[in-house]
């Protein structure tokens, strides 16, 4: 190829460039990410302390009205059935397991977020499982869970 034409060729490829530039400047600051990290994390505490707190009616705050759960072989769909399947956990006067975030990630455009981490057995702090949320900012602040899944740890 001649000077001329790699010239050419390379001129003519800068508008394709262009997109992936324009993202990079939309991604928002570290400040902005770090802030919706701290609400996210937050929230999943508070989701966890409506189950020590044995406050189902609190738990189910969190719940956005699409929301489905994985946590067996079929799906729970919506706050009732999710209610429904854990009513269990909310017998007796001592949580059967208490869950805390150890990573949260949020989506660039803070509108989606992903918490995860274990979930221990209250008397000796054994992990038994980990948890997955997805988490969706609400339109007038605060956080719902849309999607949750936990699964068992080997022994």
């Amino acid at each position: 190829m001649t000077t001329r034409r790699l010239a050419l060729f390379a001129t003519a490829s800068l508008p394709a460039l262009a997109p992936s530039t324009a993202a990079a400047a939309d991604w928002p600051g570290a400040d902005e990410i770090a802030r919706r990290v701290a609400e996210v994390t937050a929230t999943e505490s508070a989701f966890a302390k409506t189950l020590a707190d044995r406050d189902p009616a609190a738990f189910r705050h969190f719940l956005a009205a699409d929301t489905i759960w994985l946590n067996g072989r079929q799906p729970l769909h919506g706050p009732d059935a999710v209610m429904a399947a854990w009513a269990r956990f909310f017998d007796g006067p001592k949580a059967p397991f208490a869950w805390v975030p150890e990573l949260v990630v949020v989506l660039p455009s803070g509108e989606l977020a992903q918490s995860s981490g274990p979930v221990t057995r209250p008397d000796d702090g054994l992990v038994t499982a980990r948890f997955q949320s997805v988490w969706r900012r609400r339109p007038a602040g605060g956080w719902e869970i849309v999607f949750d899944q936990g699964s068992e740890v080997c022994s």
